[in-house]
C-alpha cells in the first residue's frame, strides 16, 4: 500500500481542502454508491450531517456549498468555479437539486445539511449521509471523514488512511527508510519517489501531470494577481493585496532597472516570494482553483518557493520541476503516514508546518543537495513550526492563514540554504520531528484546532 505524488498535489477548489474538497468527494461518493446500488431513482429525501470541526468552521469554510455540490455529482478538479456559486444559490433559492445531476429531489440547505459540534470518534471532521425513500425509510447510510489534504475515507476503512492498494518498488514510511532506499539504489529521493510512481503510472504521465499541476500553481498566481474585486469573500472585509503588490513591484523593478541595470536589493527575490504566497492563498479563500500542496490552508508555500526558484535560480527548467515536486512530495508522505496534514487534528503545523518543510526539502534538492541535505531541510523546515495553532478569524482561511503562508515560504528557502551549508549531520532528525508533531498535537486543546474557538480567532475583533 502506497500514496502517489499525486495524492499530495491534487487540483480542486477553496478555501479549503479538508473542509471544501474532501466533503464535495464524500457527497459525490455517496451519490454514486447510490447509483452502483440502482437505487438513485428511489431517493425523495437526503440529510447530510458535519461533525466536529466540519460544524464548527463549515460555513466560513463553505463545507455546506461544497455537500450540496457533491451530491449533485460535482468534482472538484473539473467543477466551473463561477457557475458553482450560482448553482448553489439556486439550489437554495429553488430548494431543489439534481441528485447525481440525474436524479430530481427536493432539498433545502438549511434543512438538510445539520451542524453538530459533537465530533464522530475517528476523527474531527466527520459527515454522514442518508438517503430516505417516499416512505421515510432509510435507503442508504455512510460515515465519512475528511482527514485533510483532499483525502476522504469511510467508517469500515482500514488505519492507514487513504493510500491505496498498490505495492511499489521503493517502500518507506520513515525518513530513515527514505534515505536508506536512496543508498540502497544509489539514487535521489526524486529518483527514488518517480521510480515508486511507475507502479500507478507510466513515468511519462507522472512527468506530464506534475507539470500540469506546476501549470495550475502557475495560473493560480495570476489569476490571484488579476482580480478586480477589492475584498475577499466573508465578513471580515480582508482586502485582496496581490494585485497592487505586483504592480508596486513590476514599477519598482523596472524603476530601478532603468536606473541601474539591476535590482541593488539584495533581498528583492523575497518580495515576489510574498506575492507569489499571498496571490495563491487569496485566491484559494475567495474559493478559486488551486492544488492541495499537502492542504488547501497551505496551499501558497510550495507554489511561492518553485516560482522562486524557476525565476531567481539560474538552469530552472521543466526537469527540475518535476525533481521538486517528486521530493517535496516524498516528504509530504512522511508527514501524512508519521503524523497528519490534517488543521483540526493537530493545528496548523500539520499544514504550514509540513508545506514548508516539502517545500524546503524540493528546493533543497534542485539547488543540488544531497539526499541527507534535503532531509536536514526538511527538518528545518519543520522543527520551526511546531506548535504552530489553528485558529482562523471567523472560521475563515483568511487571518492569519494568508499571511503565514508568505512567512512560512521564506522560511523554507531560508531553510534549504542552511541545509546545503552543511553536510547533511545534524542532531535532530526528521523523524524525531514528525513525531514531535504528532505528541504535540495530540497535547494541544481541540480549540486551538480548526474550531475557532481559541487563539486569534477570539482575541480578534471581526469587522
Amino acid at each position: 500500500m502506497a500514496l502517489s505524488a499525486l495524492d499530495l498535489f491534487s487540483i480542486g477548489i477553496g478555501p479549503s481542502s479538508s473542509h471544501t474538497v474532501g466533503p464535495m468527494r464524500a457527497a459525490a461518493r455517496f451519490v454514486a454508491g447510490l447509483r452502483r446500488q440502482s437505487s438513485l431513482r428511489q431517493v425523495q429525501r437526503v440529510t447530510v450531517q458535519l461533525h466536529g470541526s466540519l460544524a464548527a468552521t463549515g460555513v466560513g469554510h463553505g463545507t455546506d456549498r461544497a455537500v450540496v455540490l457533491g451530491l449533485t455529482g460535482a468534482d472538484p478538479e473539473t467543477i466551473d468555479v463561477t457557475a458553482a456559486f450560482e448553482q448553489f444559490d439556486e439550489i437554495c433559492d429553488r430548494r431543489r437539486l439534481m441528485l447525481d445531476g440525474a436524479h430530481p429531489i427536493e432539498f433545502d440547505p438549511d434543512v438538510n445539511v445539520e451542524f453538530h459540534r459533537k465530533p464522530l470518534p475517528r476523527h474531527p471532521n466527520g459527515l454522514r449521509f442518508i438517503a430516505y425513500d417516499a416512505s421515510g425509510a432509510a435507503l442508504a447510510e455512510t460515515e465519512s471523514y475528511s482527514v485533510g489534504g483532499g483525502f476522504v475515507v469511510d467508517k469500515d476503512d482500514g488505519e492507514r488512511l487513504g493510500a491505496d492498494e498498490v505495492a511499489v518498488p521503493h517502500p518507506f514510511a520513515t525518513a530513515e527508510e527514505l534515505l536508506a532506499q536512496c543508498t540502497r539504489t544509489g539514487g535521489s529521493i526524486a529518483e527514488v519517489m518517480l521510480a515508486n510512481e511507475a507502479a500507478f503510472r507510466p513515468e511519462a504521465e507522472t512527468r506530464a501531470q506534475l507539470l500540469r499541476i506546476w501549470a495550475v500553481m502557475q495560473e493560480c498566481v495570476e489569476n490571484g494577481c488579476t482580480r478586480d474585486e477589492k475584498f475577499l469573500p466573508g465578513r471580515l472585509q480582508v482586502r485582496r493585496r496581490a494585485p497592487e503588490l505586483r504592480r508596486k513591484l513590476r514599477a519598482h523593478e523596472a524603476a530601478e532597472r532603468a536606473r541601474t541595470g539591476t535590482m541593488s536589493d539584495p533581498l528583492w527575490a523575497m518580495e515576489w516570494v510574498n506575492l507569489y504566497a499571498l496571490a495563491v492563498n487569496e485566491e484559494n479563500a475567495s474559493g478559486g482553483r488551486v492544488v492541495t500542496a499537502p492542504t488547501n490552508g497551505a496551499a501558497g508555500i510550495v507554489p511561492a518557493v518553485l516560482h522562486y526558484f524557476t525565476r531567481f535560480v539560474d538552469g530552472a527548467d521543466e526537469a527540475a520541476v518535476v525533481d521538486f515536486l517528486l521530493t517535496a512530495a516524498a516528504i509530504g508522505i512522511l508527514f501524512k503516514e508519521g503524523a497528519s496534514i490534517s488543521g483540526a487534528e493537530v493545528g496548523c503545523q500539520g499544514e504550514v508546518g509540513s508545506a514548508c518543510s516539502m517545500a524546503a526539502a524540493g528546493l533543497c534538492a534542485v539547488l543540488g543537495g544531497a539526499p541527507v541535505q534535503v532531509e536536514n531541510a526538511a527538518e528545518i523546515g519543520i522543527e520551526h513550526n511546531l506548535g504552530l495553532t489553528c485558529d482562523p478569524v471567523g472560521g475563515l482561511v483568511q487571518v492569519p492563514c494568508i499571511e503565514r503562508n508568505a512567512i512560512a515560504s521564506v522560511k523554507a528557502i531560508n531553510a534549504a540554504r542552511l541545509a546545503m551549508q552543511g553536510d547533511g549531520d545534524h542532531r535532530v532528525g526528521l523523524d524525531a520531528a514528525i513525531r514531535t508533531m504528532r505528541q504535540t498535537g495530540r497535547d494541544m486543546k481541540s480549540k486551538y484546532k480548526e474550531t475557532s474557538r481559541g487563539g486569534l480567532a477570539v482575541n480578534v475583533v471581526e469587522c
